[in-house]
């Protein structure tokens, strides 16, 4: 018998240190990178004395896009400590629940969020417990708080009262070196994978890339997140405007809302406050061809990605 046939010896299951030198040395090399597989951090006890601020990671799972009539069908949240320059402590609570809907999930549903009609079955939320985890929490953040603080803010009012801030577009991930802002994509560029089954899971792997160390700053993803946040945006209305101009506003940024959330059917942009005079100059020179005054609205992160404005 050679030795292509002899039966392989002394096969067994590397040692997890094994694992972990291996993975160590290659992860000081420049020809390689490493993705560790994401695993939830567990809750800690805060520390008497240490200056904290608490927010919420909150992801939501719905029967559609429409947050005026379609449903939540799965909460996940992750309440956690950081300090005031934006460093995330540790994890307080975690919450996560299904709620079933007034009619049965579709199949085109459960095939993009996993969930089935039987998963919900006679589940709903209990609101108390998810107003008590909300108590004490400064800020919500989602990695697209326009879609879901419109929809959490339908089911508990708690949410109105609260400052967001969004993962997703409060970021400019494409500065510090990402190729985009898809939440997997991000998480891989923190150096982590991870299989999403449920929104809990995101939030773990949305506090992992909030946590990441930006090369570009020197401080985590959360502190540039915080500081957008803060910062005032007015909201410019280009309404009536001529079909043949919208290439023109696409190019500008400006995005189309058609209306079916309340909100004008028209195209808007967001700019920051000393932006303002220069959009409105462009509205007045490049697409109404007069004096206009657009409709603007202040927002702030207890108005922005509310459907209430």
């Amino acid at each position: 018998m050679d030795a292509l046939t002899q039966p392989l010896r002394n096969e067994h299951t590397p040692d997890p240190a094994d694992l972990a030198a291996m993975a160590e040395a290659l992860s000081r090399s420049p020809d390689y990178r490493i993705l560790r597989r994401l695993v939830a951090r567990p809750s800690y006890i805060p520390t008497v004395g240490q200056e904290v601020r608490t927010g919420i990671l909150l992801d939501t799972e719905t029967t559609g896009l429409n947050c005026r009539s379609d449903e939540i069908i799965e909460l996940g949240m992750v309440k956690f400590d950081y300090t005031p320059d934006g460093r995330i402590v540790g994890i307080r609570d975690t919450f996560s629940a299904f709620n079933e809907p007034s009619a049965p999930i579709s199949a085109e549903v459960t095939a993009l969020t996993g969930i089935t009609n039987d998963m919900v079955a006679g589940r709903k939320f209990d609101d108390a417990a998810v107003n008590a985890f909300v108590d004490g929490a400064l800020i919500a953040i989602a990695h697209n708080s326009n879609f879901d603080r419109k929809f959490a803010e339908r089911y508990w009012s708690v949410f109105e009262r609260m400052a967001w801030g969004c993962s997703m577009s409060e970021i400019d991930w494409r500065k510090h070196g990402f190729a985009g802002s898809q939440l997997g994509y991000l998480l891989h560029g923190a150096g982590y994978f991870h299989q999403a089954h449920r929104a809990i899971d995101d939030c773990h792997a949305l506090l992992e890339v909030l946590a990441f160390e930006l090369p570009t700053t020197g401080s985590p993803a959360l502190a540039l997140l915080l500081e957008t946040a803060r910062k005032p945006t007015m909201r410019v209305w280009a309404e009536q405007t001529a079909f043949e101009l919208k290439d023109s506003l696409k190019r500008r940024g400006y995005r189309w809302n058609d209306g079916s959330d309340g909100r004008p059917k028209s195209w808007f942009i967001d700019v920051d406050e000393t932006a303002l005079d220069d959009e409105i100059a462009f509205l007045r020179t490049e697409i109404y061809m007069q004096d206009v005054e657009p409709t603007v609205q202040r927002l702030t992160a207890f108005t922005r990605f509310s459907s209430r404005i």
